[in-house]
């Protein structure tokens, strides 16, 4: 006879009242903020229990709704993996489904902070210049509509339904990995905002707040095997667990409306006046070597970053990067040991209990690019170095866009502009007509940097397509192919 079912998650106790709205409610957030907002409330208490939103599909609402918003958080250390129960996301609504309940939510006096992550291409604007794309689809009809479908929509509406009730605006608050992200996201709102009522946007600009955050916590996608590890582990079934290394940082800009937020310190946030510093260390030393390993990487036929790390020629790669090219293009923030920190990256990277996809992090290039390669090298060349791991990161990216590996085998390239990107490799298979091309993608590289990076990713490029990934990183390193 087959076995009995395991006894599903379930939540023990009564849960908190809702003090945080959040939108795009994927696996970072639960593995990182809503951790951290449980051991505060259990620590220090108070009603910040989170409501999370799916702006699109209903597969989160649908595995959690049975759960009571509970959930397993599965530490994967390099001796073992540990799993605790997170209580902190009392429901889930989907905004396609029903966005006037989304925006009540939101408007409820009782909601202090709405934060979000939702990925760069969430915000609907171009990534090069920062600004509102108001041609987006999804704009035109949240200008258009007062039923909104973006994140800047949902914003803009439950602002406005809290102005109009007499209430003060909530904070917002992004945890995407974005420079000055807060500023990124005030900006959005306050373009469209204007575009729908200056009245309402002068509000917003008055009374609102935007701080900005710096957040860092490795989380690989969850899978069957994530399942039934916290199966075994726990004797429950859990149909949405998360999966995450045992570091984690949050760092936060302390500018909230009425100064209303969690007790966070204690469990160990860090807030500051200037989280700049944070947000370039993290930004470009952690994700842009992240990206650099997944184009790279992948191309070579390496499956997670810990299989990169564990070919001397990846590792070597990396550790160029950080000493060579990122690390002398940043200022550290106070305290902080940039060589030290490049190590403990190192580290982490290697965990073989984190299965972090190179295909995963390779996604959405064209909105990460700007972000985590292109400041870094823009500082480089104005100060009159040369980065050649960087500009080898850029010629993989246009090498992996083209949806062709270097075996013959189809890439399933997850990007905003797949398909433009996809046709203009198509049109332009010689590496300069490629490399052309795409660097006249405004949306990614500032007209201003393209005569600079012409020429080298040309011949990074060439590299790439005669030798191969591994031959072409190795040529940057003192490991031989």
């Amino acid at each position: 006879m087959p076995a009995d079912p395991l006894p599903r998650l379930a939540r023990s106790g009564p849960a908190p009242r809702t003090g945080i709205v959040h939108l795009g409610l994927g696996a970072f957030f639960r593995a990182h903020g809503a951790v951290y907002v449980a051991e505060a409330m259990a620590r220090s208490g108070g009603d910040w229990g989170i409501l999370g939103v799916s702006l699109q599909r209903p597969d989160m609402r649908d595995a959690l709704a049975p759960q009571g918003g509970t959930y397993t958080a599965l530490e994967l250390g390099p001796d073992g993996q540990t799993a605790r129960t997170i209580d902190s996301v009392t429901a889930v609504l989907v905004a396609r489904e029903d966005p006037a309940a989304v925006i009540a939510a939101m408007a409820d006096p009782a909601v202090r902070i709405v934060s979000l992550t939702v990925t760069e291409k969430g915000y609907c604007h171009n990534p090069a210049t920062g600004a509102l794309n108001l041609s987006h689809p999804d704009i035109a009809h949240d200008i258009a509509n007062p039923l909104p479908v973006s994140a800047p929509g949902f914003l803009v509406r439950a602002l406005a339904a809290r102005r109009a009730a007499g209430l003060p605006p909530f904070t917002v608050l992004c945890c995407d990995n974005l420079p000055d992200n807060g500023r990124v996201v005030r900006d959005v709102t306050l373009s469209l905002a204007r575009a729908i009522d200056p009245a309402l946007a002068d509000w917003i600009e008055a009374q609102g707040r935007f701080p900005s955050t710096m957040v860092d916590r490795i989380v690989p996608a969850s899978t069957d095997d994530t399942i039934a590890t916290v199966a075994r582990l726990t004797g429950r079934h859990d149909a949405a667990p998360v999966q995450h290394e045992l570091f984690r940082q949050w760092v936060i800009e302390d500018d909230f409306v009425g100064g209303d937020r969690p007790d966070l310190a204690p469990v160990g946030v860090q807030f500051t006046h200037d989280v700049t510093p944070w947000e370039h260390m993290k930004l470009r030393m952690l994700n842009g070597t992240h990206s650099a390993l997944a184009y790279t990487g992948y191309l070579a036929g390496h499956q997670t970053i810990a299989d990169c790390m564990a070919d001397p020629v990846f590792a070597a790669f990396a550790h160029r990067l950080w000493s060579r090219e990122i690390i002398p293009a940043l200022t550290p923030p106070p305290g902080a040991d940039l060589t030290a920190y490049a190590r403990a990256l190192a580290d982490r990277y290697a965990n073989p209990g984190i299965r972090h996809r190179t295909w995963q992090i390779a996604m959405d290039g064209s909105q990460k690019l700007p972000q985590r390669i292109l400041g870094t090298l823009a500082t480089a060349l104005d100060d009159g170095r040369q980065a050649p791991g960087l500009i080898l990161t850029i010629a993989a990216w246009m090498r992996y866009v083209g949806g062709t590996d270097e075996h013959g085998q189809p890439i399933d390239v997850r990007d905003p502009l797949a398909a433009r990107l996809r046709a203009l490799c198509d049109a332009n298979p010689a590496p300069d007509a490629r490399v052309r091309a795409l660097l006249g993608v405004s949306d990614i590289f500032p007209p201003a940097l393209v005569p600079r990076l012409t020429a080298p990713v040309t011949a990074a490029l060439t590299r790439l397509t005669e030798a191969g990934a591994r031959a072409a990183v190795a040529d940057l390193t003192e490991v031989p192919a």
